[in-house]
This record gives C-alpha cells, structure tokens and sequence, in this order.
C-alpha cells in the first residue's frame, strides 16, 4: 500500500501553513499529499432551519480552494483533497492506515507566546499512532520554502535506545530528506536521595561520573541511527535541566523540533506528556510529536 502525507484544514491561515508544509514534506520524500476537511452537520438543540446543500457547498469550497493554492505552488505533486462525514478528530485519525505522518494547524502568535494548540490538535497528537506534526501559520513575509531546507532538526532523547527509537527514526529521515544537519539533545536532573541505589550508582561510577553516563547513553542511542543515515552530521548535547526546557532552549533557530510520546493508554485515555505539551506550545518552529511503545 503506498504512503501518503495526510494534512487537515478548514481554511484558516493555520491550516493552509500546514498543508503548505507538508507539501514541502512531500515532495521532498517523494510521497503524495492528501488534504482532507472534516464535515458533520450535528442536530441543533434549538429547532433553526439548516441549510445542508449550502454548508456542504461551503465545506467543498474550502477544501478546493486549499488544493487549487497547493497544487498551483507545488505542480507536479500527487494530490488529492475531499471533505470527510465525520468530527476532525476520527476523519484524521482514520487515514492512519496509508498516512506517514499527519499534519495539523495550529495557532501561533510569535516566538514568545507560541502555539495554541486547540482541543481537537490535543485529541489526535494524544490518540494518534503516527507521527503528528503541528505547524503555525508564519508571522513573518520570509520565503517559507527556503527557509525550510537545510539548517538544524533537534531532537529529543531519553530513556532507553529503544524508548528513542521512533523520535530518532523521524528525525533523521527528515533531516537527511531536506539536507540539515540534527541536534540530539538529552536532558537530566541530579536524582533525588530516595533514587539513589548501589545498582544505579555503579552504574554511573563506571562512565566516570554521572556526565559521562547521560553522554554514554545518548551515544548508544545515536550509534545505529547514525550507522543508517551517515550523511547526517550530528551534534551531540547533553544539559542539565528539565527536558522541555532544555529542548526549547535549544530550538530557537530551527527547522523543526521532534519529541516522543509514549503511546499508553492511562486510566484517564491517551495524554500527550509533559516535554511534547510544553514543545506544543512555547516552540517557533513546527514540532513532530512521535508515539512509540
């Protein structure tokens, strides 16, 4: 089955950034991009006539006048566009089967503020199985696509190799697709009294210190990916501090910020974690949220 590029608009500047972007994406790794714009006439509470063929007249309207922008700066493209039945969320996440990726929209107001990441955006990067990517519409006339290539990916480490794997794989398939160098960063915090044990502690004592363990792991965490995309340059940084501040203090220039997610299901459903929220919200760049096991 062939894999596609699915983006969500509604024709808001966000979602027509995102469907931009993932063009871009698209192109570069040589997959089709399909546009969908979720649709569902709910019954209203209070008994007002409907008009359905105009608002289904409207919901088309949008999702052609997406595709005619994107195929009209993107020619040559594979692309489709079509208005699902349903809420954004299950319409999005419905496409999953064939998706690579998702791509939403979400708000922004510059550097400072942000993302404002909206309830639906929350609902699909928390339920999604793929990787979700969140791009706001930009605040400035520079030229997007230029400014897309090359330049810096960072991405997040920790825990295991294997707990990285998946945000790992993301990262360096996009930077190697647009030519950018990568940035893995993994933060750590002195571990209170009660997380100190001589199993722990030798391990550390080993590395030569507490350092050279986070330096060791993060290195073991890169060694196959690096043996995969060798045309990646990395650079290794390894900070003291919280990781969703230590990410976003190390992404003010770059092209795109990859997080994981750990895709279990808690009591309360599907959350999106404390490093991805935080990215979600404060980075400038667009963020790949990336669920793994």
């Amino acid at each position: 089955m062939s894999r596609e590029i699915v983006a969500g608009v509604d024709g808001s500047p966000e979602s027509l950034a995102a469907a931009d972007w993932a063009a871009r994406e698209a192109r570069r790794r040589g997959l089709a991009l399909r546009l969908v714009y979720a649709w569902r006439t709910e019954p209203l509470s209070i008994p007002l006539g409907q008009d359905r063929a105009r608002q289904d007249r409207m919901a088309d309207e949008v999702v052609r006048a997406a595709e005619s922008t994107i195929g009209g700066r993107y020619p040559g493209l594979a692309l489709t566009a079509e208005v699902l039945a349903d809420t954004p969320v299950s319409a999005l996440l419905g496409t999953e089967e064939r998706a690579e990726m998702l791509v939403i929209g979400s708000r922004g107001h510059g550097a400072v503020v942000g993302f404002l990441l909206g309830s639906h955006g929350q609902q699909i990067i928390a339920a999604a199985t793929r990787p979700v990517v969140a791009v706001r519409a930009r605040d400035d006339a520079e030229d997007a696509e230029a400014d897309d290539e090359g330049g810096e990916i960072v991405v997040g480490q920790q825990g295991s190799p294997e707990d990285s794997a998946a945000a790992f794989g993301f990262a360096f398939a996009a930077a190697a697709a647009r030519g950018a160098s990568l940035r893995a960063v993994r933060a750590w915090n002195l571990p209170s009294l009660y997380a100190y044990s001589p199993g722990s502690m030798a391990l550390a004592d080993e590395a030569g210190g507490l350092v050279p363990y986070e330096e060791k792991s993060l290195r073991e965490a890169l060694a196959p990916w690096r043996e995969r995309f060798p045309e990646v340059p990395v650079t290794e940084q390894v900070e003291i501090g919280s990781a969703g501040q230590v990410l976003l203090t190390s992404s003010g220039a770059a092209r795109l910020l990859v997080v994981g997610r750990r895709a279990k299901r808690g009591a309360l459903g599907s959350r999106i974690g404390s490093v991805a929220h935080a990215a979600l919200h404060l980075a400038p760049c667009p963020v790949a949220v990336v669920p793994h096991e």
